[in-house]
């Protein structure tokens, strides 16, 4: 009876302890291992072309991995994992534990479908699991810094070692996904390229990066959160790196500060799982209301708006850039996407929610926990959210997180003839503004003032 690991969100064969409880039944009961991959109808056809094109490019990497063993087969999850079950006559299919909102509703229906074959699940992508962590009253956390603390007094395991000699089974398989068309430039996938990413940047990236991190001219950040995504990596190797850093200090390394930093990132991931375990519904649903409903824009002009936003094409040339930068890679560095979500929101007045699907249209990194919770956050209507008196100015952010204007002049190639930091303030060039760079679609100081009066009118009318 061969055992069934099945891979969602644990794209890896290391650091992945329901893969490595697969293995342990498989070889205690002298059998095989069933590597199975569900391309679920729903999920494909949710997901944009880019990101489709990284699975496509991550499953191959795996199938490598398993010898060319990787079973993939197409459908229902409730219908296709019971088959594949009944096929091998398995006891048990391991899982690594679904914990956003579709995933568990998924899992449910697929454990009542199996009947007498368990579904197991093991661990989950989180180096402390959703819901694991609560107030001494017992309550879900609401404020990052009271999580943070606790989730480091929890602690972690030791990451998982890979099973070795690996007895795969051989079954049919539909193969792995053609990549579909897209023009975005892939970074290298699978479970190898990230850990060797991860590695150089241990190397070469960690240090400086609690000031470079927010620094988009730079190449300042790990870009783990694409790997992270697909469970190529686990949390959990990296902060057992973290921590092999600071119990070895060298000279010209990381300072502590730099160590903290990354690691809160990490915790900050952990907290917004955390927030969508409570909630499912802060999917699609603010957390709190801020502002009255006829403060949102509606109708056709709004549409043009989210247009010109979606596409680069608002006059802001760190918004332009953050956008552009989004369509011709499939990401966006940390401190653009704050921007970038504060002027659509507060500065175009469109719902935090058309910005997140976007985002989750084009992102390689895009994860429903993430991306709907720092969509909040930016909105002020999540938990511990940034206040919606908080208003990014797209002009002084870019003076001041890309000084020199290397960044914008790397995106938007209407302005890269204008040096230093004047790039920001294109409307200030006079004879030497290009042509077909568009005119600032709004002004900035007067939306600000307007989404501030609208947060004093839902303050009177709650």
């Amino acid at each position: 009876m061969p055992a069934v690991h099945w891979f969602r969100r644990d794209l890896r064969l290391a650091d992945n302890p329901a893969f490595a409880a697969a293995v342990d039944e498989a070889r205690a009961a002298g059998d095989e291992v069933v590597g199975l991959y569900l391309l679920d109808p729903t999920l494909w056809r949710s997901s944009g072309a880019p990101r489709l094109a990284y699975l496509a490019a991550t499953l191959a990497a795996l199938d490598r991995a398993c010898g060319g063993r990787l079973v993939v087969r197409q459908g229902a999850a409730n219908d296709v994992v019971p088959a594949v079950a009944r096929e091998v006559r398995a006891n048990a299919v391991h899982v690594t534990a679904a914990t956003e909102p579709y995933g568990r509703r998924r899992d449910a229906a697929v454990a009542a479908a199996l009947g007498d074959t368990a579904l197991v699940p093991t661990g989950s992508p989180y180096a402390v699991g959703p819901g694991l962590l609560s107030t001494r009253a017992g309550d879900p956390f609401q404020v990052f810094t009271p999580f943070r603390r606790a989730w480091l007094d929890h602690g972690w395991s030791a990451p998982a070692p890979r099973p070795r000699d690996v007895p795969w089974a051989a079954l049919p398989s539909e193969g792995t996904p053609h990549a579909p068309a897209t023009d975005v430039a892939l970074p290298e996938a699978g479970e190898e390229a990230a850990l060797s990413r991860w590695a150089d940047f241990l190397r070469d990236g960690l240090v400086g990066y609690a000031d470079a991190r927010d620094r988009p001219d730079v190449d300042g950040t790990s870009v783990m959160s694409i790997p992270l995504k697909w469970g190529e990596i686990h949390p959990r190797t990296l902060l057992a790196d973290l921590a092999a850093v600071t119990a070895r200090p060298r000279a010209g390394g990381p300072s502590g500060d730099d160590v903290a930093r990354f690691r809160s990132e990490l915790a900050w991931r952990e907290f917004h799982a955390d927030v969508l375990w409570h909630r499912p519904d802060a999917r699609t649903r603010s957390l709190r209301d801020v502002l009255p409903d006829d403060a949102w824009a509606h109708g056709p002009e709004a549409d043009a708006a989210f247009d010109a936003w979606a596409r680069g094409r608002t006059g802001y040339p760190l918004v332009d850039a953050g956008m552009r930068q989004l369509l011709t890679t499939g990401w966006m560095h940390n401190r653009v996407r704050m921007v970038v979500a504060s002027f659509l929101v507060k500065d175009l007045h469109l719902p935090w929610q058309r910005g997140a699907a976007h985002f989750l249209a084009h992102l390689l990194d895009g994860d429903v926990a993430q991306n709907q919770l720092n969509w909040q956050w930016v909105a002020g209507t999540g938990r511990d959210a940034a206040p919606y008196f908080r208003v990014f100015n797209p002009v002084t952010q870019g003076e001041k997180f890309d000084p020199a204007g290397d960044y914008v002049r790397r995106w938007v190639p209407e302005l890269r003839h204008v040096t230093g930091a004047a790039v920001h303030r294109p409307w200030d060039l006079g004879l030497d503004r290009p042509d077909d760079y568009p005119d600032r679609m709004v002004d900035h100081a007067r939306e600000r003032e307007q989404a501030l009066a609208d947060l004093q009118r839902g303050k009177a009318t709650r």
